[in-house]
């Protein structure tokens, strides 16, 4: 089955390798993200003298044509981020499929493993599906999920991910050279499902008056490689990179955001319902980036909302 391939990452590099691989498959060629295309596929494509792409638009008639040209009998996308068109997805006999960090129908937009976390999942689905007309919403052909734990932040997750992709997307690509993939509706799942907003500065400041629960899980979906949760200390803007919820913690009306006692690795901060632990905190630089871990503030300090 011969392939082209649209993709950024180190899913998309894991994923290349087991089709690869497989030996099955012929990768006719690579498209990638526009304008910073990924280097390590970059070099993979010299390697394997195969054409690579970077366009602003890869539904330009032009580009379409090209596609064309190269034969493939299925293009595939693995976090790719431009919109595919009619047009490009009828440039291949088989389609067009995209293999999607989320469990669909639900989690269906971007971030979604990061939504997923602050929403308090306890497991994480993998999905290759069919391209169409919507965001997310073709037929599904594989879906696999990962379980998640109740203080696993966004770099275990995302490592969890980078293995799994790559697993669900060659089962889907062997069943779809061998003729017998699924196609399941997706509103056979569920008529709705759910979306999600790519995230973007400004959506990491915490609310204080939220509940423990909600803060921790915020914290931990945003956690580096991710923004950090930030807050505001003595005037100037800190990270919060590391909570836990406190067993037996009373609900009860204070400040939040207070810091109202501490631990022997933590300080403990009033919340809408209760208090959690915050066991790390970082400095924020001034162009946002996160600096250097900090010393935690004091029994009395006060973090409060920013943004």
């Amino acid at each position: 089955m011969k392939l082209g391939y649209f993709a950024d990452g180190p899913w998309a590099h894991r994923a290349l390798e087991a089709i690869l691989a497989d030996g099955n498959f012929d990768l006719r060629f690579l498209v990638l993200r526009y304008p910073k295309p990924d280097a390590v596929l970059e070099a993979a494509a010299k390697r394997l003298q195969r054409p690579c792409y970077t366009l602003a638009n890869v539904n330009d008639e032009r580009f379409v044509s090209t596609v064309r040209s190269l034969a493939p009998d299925l293009l595939v996308s693995m976090s790719f981020d431009q919109i595919l068109g009619a047009g490009i997805r009828a440039a291949a006999p088989f389609g067009f499929i995209n293999c999607h960090a989320g469990a669909l129908p639900f989690y269906r937009g971007r971030n979604a493993l990061n939504w997923a976390l602050l929403n308090g999942e306890s497991r994480i689905g993998i999905t290759v599906h069919h391209v169409d007309d919507g965001i997310d919403t073709g037929d599904i052909i594989e879906q696999d999920f990962f379980d998640v734990g109740p203080n696993d932040d966004y770099a275990g997750v995302l490592a969890k991910a980078y293995a799994q992709c790559p697993v669900t997307l060659l089962r889907a690509l062997c069943a779809l050279r061998a003729g017998d993939a699924a196609r399941t509706p997706q509103a056979s799942i569920h008529a709705v499902g759910s979306h999600f907003p790519r995230r973007r500065n400004g959506d990491e400041w915490i609310d204080w008056s939220w509940s423990s629960r909600r803060v921790h899980n915020f914290v931990r979906a945003i956690a580096p490689p991710g923004p950090g949760a930030r807050a505001i200390l003595r005037g100037a803007p800190v990270a919060v990179l590391k909570t836990h919820l406190m067993p037996h913690a009373p609900t009860y009306l204070a400040v939040p955001g207070a810091i109202v006692g501490k631990g022997p690795d933590a300080v403990w901060v009033k919340s809408g319902d209760s208090f959690l632990a915050i066991e790390r905190m970082a400095r924020v630089a001034a162009d946002g980036r996160l600096d250097a871990d900090m010393p935690l503030p004091p029994i009395g300090a006060r973090l409060s909302n920013g943004g």
